[in-house]
């Protein structure tokens, strides 16, 4: 009796999950009719013999049901034997598909299937920083890091990570880039730490042709695609002309250039952090315009007067030069202010909680 029970366990096991799942259903369901054929008076539907074999072959045994002729029990030591093992192997393959599904996705081999998420390419210190200011500000979103590293670099519940060459657009299409709200490429850590000092254009190169990809998706889908690059050096900014980078992280000139006037101008470092962090109080955001605003000088009085100050139309931070020209209807206004007083601006504006 030992070895044939062995036997089929062994058999079982090597099954496809694809014909054991149906095959241990299909079993359920004749078990069930077996059943209700013996002992029509004692499970007076088929949903009630589906119950009473579920909770047979899983041990429960709640009592409310149980067979009163001797084919019936003699059917249900039969239901033991072999249904114990079968759920002995189901549970062990179910088992093994979470395990298997966790390792594709720590590994990074799983596609994301979401939709506006937000993308950070190349793991290093600043992404995991941004990553701390992107929960900050929207605790919902997911955010998918693209990279080679063999293991998901972090855990938290709206991370996601593949793993694969960002200059590959294959891997693009993994992280489903098309729906993404968009991209921060940073540059890479490993090539700037070994050989920034020797040939500059590796660093910026890579992001260059991260860029050059994620373009191509733009232009064969026809969807715009928000993208901010780290470049290390400023003069090769000029070479992101022919890709649509929108915008760009502080270059090491602008650090420098920052760090310098700090010597000549004391608290301007301490500015640029309040601006660009967002434990402070104050921040730089962006709002919508208001059909009461005709020109720029409307939009600065009502806006000083709420508690905000208005410091720019996209990049043009000269709106004091301009204040009686016309504030055109795809204006991107920025403005100074603390959240409390951005709600009161955008009604809409919901901070994260």
């Amino acid at each position: 009796m030992g070895m044939p029970f062995k036997k089929l366990l062994y058999y079982l096991t090597k099954l496809r999950n694809r014909i054991f799942f149906p095959l241990i259903t299909l079993y359920v369901l004749f078990a069930a009719y077996i059943a209700l054929y013996i002992e029509p008076d004692t499970f007076d539907t088929y949903l009630t013999a589906i119950y009473w074999v579920l909770t047979t072959l899983a041990t429960v045994g709640f009592g409310d049901y149980a067979p009163v002729t001797q084919l019936g029990q003699a059917f249900t030591i039969v239901l033991y034997i072999t249904g114990i093992g079968l759920v002995s192997v189901f549970i062990g393959k179910m088992l093994k598909v979470v395990y298997l599904f966790d390792k594709l996705k720590v590994g990074g081999k799983m596609k994301y299937t979401g939709k506006n998420h937000i993308i950070l390419i190349g793991w290093s210190d600043k992404s995991q920083l941004a990553i701390k200011e992107i929960l900050k500000s929207d605790k919902t979103i997911d955010i998918v890091i693209i990279d080679e590293l063999e293991n998901a670099p972090m855990v938290e519940k709206q991370l996601y990570y593949v793993r694969g060459d960002a200059t590959d657009e294959e891997t693009l299409y993994q992280a489903n880039l098309p729906e993404a709200k968009g991209v921060i490429i940073f540059a890479d850590q490993i090539t700037q730490d070994n050989f920034a000092t020797r040939d500059p254009l590796l660093v910026d190169g890579k992001t260059l042709l991260i860029a050059t990809a994620i373009t191509s998706i733009e232009e064969k889908l026809n969807t715009p695609i928000h993208v901010t690059a780290e470049v290390i050096f400023q003069k090769h900014i000029r070479l992101f002309q022919r890709v649509k980078v929108d915008e760009f992280i502080p270059t090491q000139e602008m650090i420098s250039h920052a760090a310098v006037r700090s010597l000549f101008s004391h608290g301007v470092t301490n500015m640029y952090s309040e601006l660009m962090s967002s434990q402070y109080e104050e921040a730089m955001y962006e709002i919508s315009k208001q059909d009461e605003w005709k020109t720029y000088r409307d939009a600065f009085k009502d806006l000083l007067n709420k508690g905000a100050t208005l410091v720019a139309d996209r990049g043009d931070l000269h709106i004091n030069r301009k204040l009686d020209e016309p504030i055109p209807e795809d204006a991107q206004l920025f403005v100074i202010c603390d959240k409390e007083t951005l709600t009161k601006i955008n009604p809409e504006y919901k901070p994260a909680k």
